[in-house]
C-alpha cells in the first residue's frame, strides 16, 4: 500500500528531514520525492510506502498534520486508494 504526501509552504532548513524521520521512524519507507522552490516558497510530494507502517494510517496522518502545523507548513497525506479513485474516469 502506498499513500501521497504533500508539503507546501515558506521555505525553510529542514522540511524535508522533519518528514523523512518521521516516516523513517513510523517505518514508512519514501519511495520517490520530488521538490520544488519556488522563490520563496517550498513545494514537494512523496510517494511512501505504507504497508509496514508501525502506526494506524490515521496516526500517521495526524503526526505529519502537527509537524506542519508547528513549522507553518501544510502537509496532506492521501492514501492510495482515495488517490487513484479520485482520478479515474
Amino acid at each position: 500500500m502506498r499513500a501521497v504526501i504533500t508539503v507546501i509552504g515558506k521555505d525553510m532548513v529542514g522540511i524535508l528531514a522533519q518528514v523523512s524521520a518521521i516516516c523513517a521512524k513510523n517505518g514508512v519507507n519514501v519511495v520517490e520525492v520530488t521538490q520544488s522552490i519556488l522563490q520563496d516558497l517550498f513545494a514537494m510530494i512523496m510517494m511512501v510506502d505504507i504497508s509496514k507502517c508501525a502506526i494506524p494510517f490515521q496516526s500517521l496522518v495526524d503526526e505529519l498534520t502537527q509537524v506542519g502545523e508547528n513549522m507553518g507548513l501544510t502537509i496532506h497525506v492521501m492514501h492510495e486508494d482515495i488517490f487513484n479513485s479520485m482520478h479515474r474516469i
